[in-house]
């Protein structure tokens, strides 16, 4: 008799291979393409900060106006010398001697100016006009390169607007190379320890190459069609975001796989519902993540508005190699992954998360024994750092005070200050019609701060004239401070008052951008914040089909964000000795430790919520924060030492939101997800899921086998009801 059972499952299941392995050759073939991409990131990003601001900025429209009094688009440079004792007439001839050659060359403007001895004697200064329609950055290298030779006792910097360029472009320069080699040292170290394997680390890490490749690939293609804006600090956050997200989605889904192994023996089936489990927490997540930062699409500052889309594509690529590569991977190599200590097949333990997570295990349930002294006295902790937030300096800071450590152009700008009128070079420019010329003149004059000022002329000494266009004039300050400094800020703030009821006058230049940049950020700052706040909760809302579990999260995220800024700002204005931050910050810090710190709260509850659907409130969470604890607290020390990994490049701006992200996220980890949010879940009880079907009647089926053997096993006080 002829064998009439359907052989159609056996092809099914013999070729369950191929699909994993079309998705690695695809991820092969995309990471060929855009990999190149991410060394390539550098050459379309501008860190200019005249291009952050919006058209409708003060200095914005000044600078465009500008524009018709200016032969060419050039910055100065300014060559600073220095000899104690005095500058003697071979100092002022190897000054020029070194420069003037330099003049018409490319990236050169046509002339050099002869070297301005100061009046004590001790320096001597000299302008270098330097083209901005090339690289400035490599044109100040040059410069540097024909001074290097000076007489023996005197001090020669390059500073100004193009020196700072040039020291901006050199810091972020460690971007491409040594900031993706520290980050992916940290990642592989730390999986190392968290796996004990050689192999899965591995595979983790290429998972997350494949997504930094591919968002390179979209954020170069969209910047150099004009798209977005692109800067360094945007560059460095997306490089640490990515090695961070991906790692924590695939630390999440390996969790879970290992779980599913040990409950099947077909590692197929296994990858399959290990997907199906994760694919809703990591899915929220990476959309809490994109729905926070594209918040920032709201900001007035171009810098902010196009970190935005650039960390979403960041977090875009990340979900898609982790949820598409890794677990094809996972699929092909199953138990070999963990080599060498593979899960085993062992379906009796399976049901008892206790079995498989002793540690956390014994972490619930002493949260559980007292539920209230716990949240009682974590929330004392945190508030006790929240107390000292609002000594938190974030007004601002002298543009001399970006970098960290010695640059070139901030001990120039120092020697200027003490032998010049330090804002020689970089005047601030008051634009006004030709009938208010004499009466804006006289009140700038008259201005505190002002060293001096005059009306722009032509290039042609035989006519003194000043420059008329479209009946407007324009007036350059010398100012008496530093332009990159604050002080100088407040006398542009002063000049603006002054004129301030002359219509049609408007004031810029370099301390102007500098000020309207700061302004701008505040007002980011405080625009942007309850926005974000608002998405999340909606976000939150919407996952947990809840009102009371959303707001606890959210409420204790803020409160732990309000503790790291607490004991930042102890830190910052105590031991490491800051002179303050910039307002973007805050900005930046809550951005991300919102969306991030919530990550885990979102990896945790949704595991909970699961768990409560089968065995109640306060059993769900038990075998929630069981099961989710390991991975969510190594998913918390790989972000946290991926974004600590940007205080390698050395701006104060980025070592500032490296502290505030990698502790903030080390709070939410430690703490927050694992004392505060759980003992405050178990105290609260069913109704923290009001107003959900949950909140009115909890589900339990503690008669299943895998609840009663959980039960039984766990102390007496957690048997209860």
């Amino acid at each position: 008799m002829p064998d009439t059972t359907d052989p159609s499952p056996r092809p099914v299941r013999r070729h369950r291979w191929l699909i994993p392995a079309l998705l690695l050759l695809g991820w092969i073939v995309i990471g060929g393409v855009t990999g190149p991409f991410a060394g390539q990131l550098a050459s379309v990003a501008s860190n200019d900060n005249s291009t952050f601001l919006p058209s409708s900025a003060e200095s914005t429209r000044v600078q465009n106006l500008l524009a018709d009094f200016q032969d060419t688009d050039e910055i100065p440079a300014i060559v600073i010398a220095e000899r104690t004792g005095g500058i003697t007439p071979a100092d002022l001839e190897f000054l020029t001697t070194a420069t003037a050659p330099l003049a018409g060359t490319e990236g050169f403007g046509p002339a050099v100016s002869p070297p301005i001895p100061s009046k004590d004697g001790e320096a001597a200064e000299l302008f270098v006009p330097i083209s901005t329609a090339g690289e400035p950055a490599d044109t100040v290298e040059i410069l540097r390169e024909a001074l290097a030779d000076a007489p023996a006792g005197l001090d020669v910097a390059v500073t100004g607007p193009a020196g700072q360029i040039a020291d901006l472009g050199e810091a972020f320069a460690g971007i491409d190379g040594l900031l993706l080699l520290v980050a992916g040292s940290v990642v592989i170290l730390i999986l190392i320890v968290v796996y004990r394997s050689p192999i899965l680390p591995f595979v983790v890490l290429i998972s997350a190459v494949f997504a930094l490749g591919l968002a390179s690939g979209a954020v170069y293609f969209l910047t150099k069609q004009g798209v977005l804006d692109l800067n360094g600090q945007s560059q460095g956050i997306l490089f640490i975001l990515v090695f961070g997200a991906a790692t924590d989605y695939a630390l999440l889904l390996v969790s879970r796989y290992r779980e599913e192994l040990i409950g099947t023996d077909d590692k197929y089936a296994a990858i399959r519902q290990a997907w199906r489990a994760t694919i809703e927490p990591v899915g929220a997540s990476a959309g809490t993540v994109i729905a926070g930062v594209l918040c920032l699409l709201l900001s007035d500052l171009n810098s902010n508005k196009s970190l935005g889309p650039v960390a979403a594509l960041g977090i875009v690529a990340s979900f898609l190699a982790s949820m598409t590569f890794l677990p094809a991977a996972l699929a092909l190599l199953g138990r070999t992954a963990f080599w060498p200590l593979r899960p085993k097949y062992e379906p009796s333990t399976s049901a008892d998360t206790g079995a498989t997570h002793r540690l956390w295990k014994r972490i619930a349930d002493r949260v559980a024994a007292s539920p209230r002294a716990i949240w009682a006295g974590t929330l004392i902790l945190l508030l006790i750092g929240a107390a000292f937030a609002p000594t938190f300096k974030a007004d601002g800071v002298a543009t001399t005070d970006y970098f960290m450590g010695t640059v070139e152009s901030v001990e120039g700008a120092k020697v200027q200050a003490e032998h010049f009128d330090a804002g020689s070079g970089s005047p601030t420019y008051v634009i006004t019609t030709e009938a208010n010329s004499d009466r804006v003149l006289e009140k700038v004059r008259g201005t505190e701060g002002v060293a001096g000022a005059d009306l722009v002329k032509g290039s042609d000494p035989a006519d003194p004239a000043p420059l008329v266009r479209d009946g407007k004039v324009a007036i350059a300050a010398t100012l008496t401070d530093n332009a990159d400094s604050l002080a100088a800020q407040d006398t542009v703030i002063a000049i603006r008052s002054a004129v301030n009821d002359v219509p049609d006058t408007l004031v810029g230049g370099t301390t102007a951008i500098d000020l309207d940049t700061r302004e701008t950020s505040i007002h980011d700052r405080n625009l942007i914040i309850p926005i974000v706040l608002l998405v999340v909760f909606v976000i939150l809302v919407a996952l947990l089909r809840s009102i009371v579990a959303p707001a606890i999260l959210l409420a204790t995220t803020v409160l732990s964000f309000a503790a790291t800024i607490g004991v930042a700002a102890l830190l910052f204005n105590g031991p490491f000795g800051f002179p303050g931050a910039d307002p973007v910050v805050p900005l930046f810090a809550f951005v991300f430790l919102v969306a991030l710190g919530i990550d885990y709260n979102i990896f945790l509850m949704t595991r909970v919520r699961e768990e409560t659907l089968r065995h109640g409130t306060r059993l769900g969470m038990i075998r929630g924060l069981t099961a989710t604890g390991g991975v969510i607290t190594s998913a918390g020390v790989v972000l946290a030492a991926t974004f600590a990994a940007l205080a390698v490049i050395p701006l104060l701006f980025l070592f500032q939101v490296a502290f505030l992200v990698a502790f903030g996220v080390l709070v939410d980890t430690l703490i927050v997800r694992t004392l505060l949010v759980p003992a405050l879940t178990l105290d609260i009880g069913r109704r923290v899921w009001w107003p959900s079907a949950l909140a009115r009647s909890d589900h339990r089926t503690e008669n299943s086998s895998a609840a009663t053997e959980f039960v039984d096993s766990a102390p007496p006080h957690l048997r209860k009801g």
